[in-house]
């Protein structure tokens, strides 16, 4: 069906309007440049707990709000998918959707956040030596590793399904997760591409909880990994409490954030 000159003529302004929104919201500061592999370090006062999470498995636990979750790709075979919910009201959990559409941007790097389902900061991206994470497609299910391997391995879905349960939470309560180290890309037409070259040994993210958190992590290939075996190496997890700056990046670097974030702390 032909659209009218009105219909049209609507079309054009709402496309007009959308465009003015985004390139503001576009216009944030510069993000910061991702981190070196030799920066960023870790003091050992300020570690509270480590973990390694073999291929194939997950962790589960609690975050404290102002608690840093570094991820380390140690071998740089893992993807690490991450969900997260707020510890006193779980009905409030991690949106992949509403981080990209807030931050006018799928891709997630150091500067960045990721927001809730209730329009508040879950995470805080405060350091990042890859730039190449995935807040699109999601996570591996028993399926796709049949269809990809041929076989019955380890999955994302079903990971997630035993961390919730150890958590007091049902299959009802998990989202979608956003996975880091996976280099998921759109070439011009919008279709999905895999930048192996994007995802390295000893690359890692640092994960600021702006909320106490129940948090699950799965460490399976993802479903775009176009490796042919199912080998995924181990994701090193270091908990740790780090001091803020005044003039946090993430807390002050777009309007989008400073207003999440006082949706956060009000």
């Amino acid at each position: 069906m032909s659209l009218t000159e009105a219909q049209q003529a609507e079309i054009a302004v709402n496309r007009a309007n959308y465009e003015k929104l985004k390139s503001a919201g576009q216009e944030a500061r510069a993000l910061p440049p991702l981190t070196l592999k030799d920066g960023a370090a870790l003091s050992p006062e300020h570690a509270l707990a480590r973990e390694t999470i073999p291929g194939g498995w997950y962790w589960y636990g609690k975050v404290l709000s102002g608690e840093t979750l570094r991820l380390i790709n140690s071998e740089g075979r893992s993807s690490a998918s991450i969900l997260a919910w707020n510890a006193q009201d779980v009905s409030e959990r991690i949106n992949h959707a509403d981080t990209v559409k807030v931050q006018w941007s799928a891709a997630l790097q150091k500067g960045r956040v990721i927001l809730s389902d209730m329009g508040k900061v879950v995470f805080s991206i405060t350091e990042d030596t890859s730039g190449a994470h995935d807040a699109l497609v999601g996570g591996s299910t028993a399926a796709s590793n049949v269809k990809k391997y041929g076989g019955d391995f380890r999955n994302t879905r079903d990971n997630f399904i035993l961390a919730a349960a150890k958590l007091g939470l049902s299959r009802a309560d998990i989202p979608l997760p956003v996975t880091f180290f996976a280099p998921v890309e759109t070439d011009a037409d919008g279709v999905f591409v895999w930048n192996e070259a994007k995802r390295a040994k000893n690359d890692f993210v640092d994960l600021r909880a702006e909320q106490d958190l129940l948090v699950a992590i799965s460490n399976c290939p993802h479903p775009f990994d176009p490796a042919p075996d199912y080998a995924p190496g181990q994701l090193r997890l270091i908990i740790s409490r780090q001091p803020i700056a005044a003039d946090d990046f993430c807390r002050s670097g777009s309007a989008e954030s400073i207003r999440a974030f006082e949706n956060t702390f009000a």
